[in-house]
C-alpha cells in the first residue's frame, strides 16, 4: 500500500497545528462548560465526568505525540528514503486517533448540555450514543471517500436491496430504537422516575435506571433489574409517580372498637404522621372516619410523600408508631365477632 492507496494530501491539510489547536480549544471549552454550569450536580456525576476528562486528556496527549512524530517524519524524511513509505500509514493513524478525541469531546459536550436540563435525574445514553454514532459514521465516510478515493455514490445506490433486507432483519431492533427516541423526545419519563407499566393484564413497577438502544432498564423494589423493550414501553399505559412538585398520596385504615373516641383517634394519627420527616408537611396529613359497622369504626389516615420507592418503609413507620400511640391513649383495634343464634328444634310428633 503506497500513496496511490492512501491519499496523503487531505490528511496533510488536517494534520497541522491549526486543527490541533482548535481541537484543544474545543476540549478546553467543554471543560469550562463543566466547571461553570455543572457545579451543582451530584458527587456521583462529578466522579463520572472527572473520569471522562482524565480519559480525554490521555487521548489528547497520545494525539500530541502522534502529531509530533508525523510532522518530524514529514519534514525530515525525503521521498527517496524507504522510511517515507511509512508516512501515509502514520498520517492515517494520527487522523483516526484525532477523530476519536474529537468524537469523545463532542460526546462529552452534548452530555453536559443535556445534563443542564436533567440535573435531578440524569441523561439517557441513547441520545448521546446516537449522536456519537452519526458523527463517527460521517468521519468514516469522509476517510473512505477522500483518503482511499472510493466513490460512495454508486455504492449507496446499488445497496438499496441490501438495505431493504437488512431493515427487515433488524425490524425489531429498529422499532425499539425509534420507540426509545420518541419516548425521550416526548419526555414521558426520566432516569430516576418511578413508573407503573400496564400492558394488558401484566403490570410492572420499577424505577428507571437507563434507556439504551433496545430497552429501558428498571430497578424493582427488591433491587432486581427489569428490562423492557422500548417498543413495549411505547405501546403500554405508563403511570409516572415522580412528577416534579406533585406529591404522592397514600392512605392507611385503622379499625377501632365500636364506641371509641374517634376525635381523639384522629388527633393521635395526624400527630404521628406529622412527626415522620419523610411525610410532607404541605399538604398536611389528615384523618377522618370513613366506615362504621356493628363491629368497628374505621378511621382513614391520608398523607403525602415525595418518594414512590419509600412508600413501604414509610407505611411501616406509620403502622408501628400509630398502633403504639393508639394503645397508649386506650384506643384499641377492633376484633371481628361472629354471633350465632341457636334455636332448639321442636320434638317430632308421632
Amino acid at each position: 500500500m503506497t500513496d496511490k492507496w492512501i491519499n496523503l494530501k487531505p490528511l496533510e491539510e488536517l494534520l497541522t497545528l491549526e486543527p490541533y489547536l482548535l481541537l484543544g480549544f474545543l476540549l478546553l471549552v467543554t471543560w469550562g462548560f463543566y466547571k461553570f454550569f455543572l457545579r451543582d450536580t451530584t458527587e456521583e456525576r462529578h466522579k463520572s465526568l472527572r473520569r471522562a476528562y482524565t480519559n480525554l486528556l490521555r487521548h489528547f496527549i497520545v494525539l500530541s505525540v502522534f502529531l509530533g512524530i508525523f510532522l518530524l517524519l514529514k519534514l525530515n524524511i525525503s521521498e527517496e528514503n524507504p522510511v517515507h513509505r511509512v508516512v501515509p500509514y502514520f498520517a492515517l493513524i494520527t487522523f483516526l486517533w484525532g477523530s476519536v478525541v474529537f468524537v469523545k469531546t463532542c460526546r462529552t459536550l452534548v452530555l453536559q448540555y443535556l445534563f443542564m436540563g436533567a440535573i435531578r435525574s440524569g441523561v439517557p445514553l441513547i441520545i448521546v450514543n446516537i449522536f456519537s454514532t452519526i458523527l463517527s459514521i460521517l468521519l468514516v465516510f469522509w476517510v473512505i471517500s477522500q483518503v482511499f478515493g472510493v466513490n460512495l455514490g454508486p455504492l449507496l445506490a446499488t445497496s438499496a436491496a441490501f438495505s431493504i433486507i437488512l431493515g427487515l432483519a433488524l425490524q425489531d431492533t429498529l422499532g425499539n430504537l425509534f420507540a426509545g427516541i420518541s419516548l425521550q423526545i416526548d419526555r414521558n419519563y426520566e432516569i430516576g422516575d418511578w413508573l407503573e407499566i400496564q400492558d394488558g393484564s401484566q403490570k410492572t413497577v420499577g424505577q428507571v435506571k437507563e434507556v439504551t438502544w433496545r430497552s429501558t432498564v428498571l430497578a424493582g423494589f427488591s433491587d432486581e433489574n427489569v428490562i423492557l423493550p422500548n417498543r413495549k414501553m411505547a405501546q403500554a399505559v405508563l403511570s409516572n409517580f415522580s412528577p416534579p412538585d406533585q406529591p404522592i398520596v397514600r392512605g392507611q385504615n385503622f379499625r377501632l372498637r365500636l364506641g371509641s373516641d374517634t376525635q381523639k383517634a384522629i388527633e393521635v394519627l395526624e400527630k404521628i404522621a406529622s412527626e415522620i420527616f419523610e411525610i410532607r408537611g404541605i399538604p398536611a396529613p389528615f384523618a377522618y372516619v370513613n366506615e362504621v359497622t356493628e363491629n368497628w369504626v374505621q378511621v382513614r389516615l391520608i398523607y403525602f410523600i415525595d418518594s414512590y420507592g419509600s412508600q413501604y418503609s414509610i407505611g411501616d413507620k406509620i403502622l408501628r408508631r400509630s398502633l403504639e400511640a393508639l394503645e397508649q391513649n386506650h384506643l384499641f383495634m377492633a376484633k371481628e365477632r361472629l354471633e350465632v343464634e341457636w334455636h332448639a328444634g321442636k320434638p317430632l310428633e308421632n
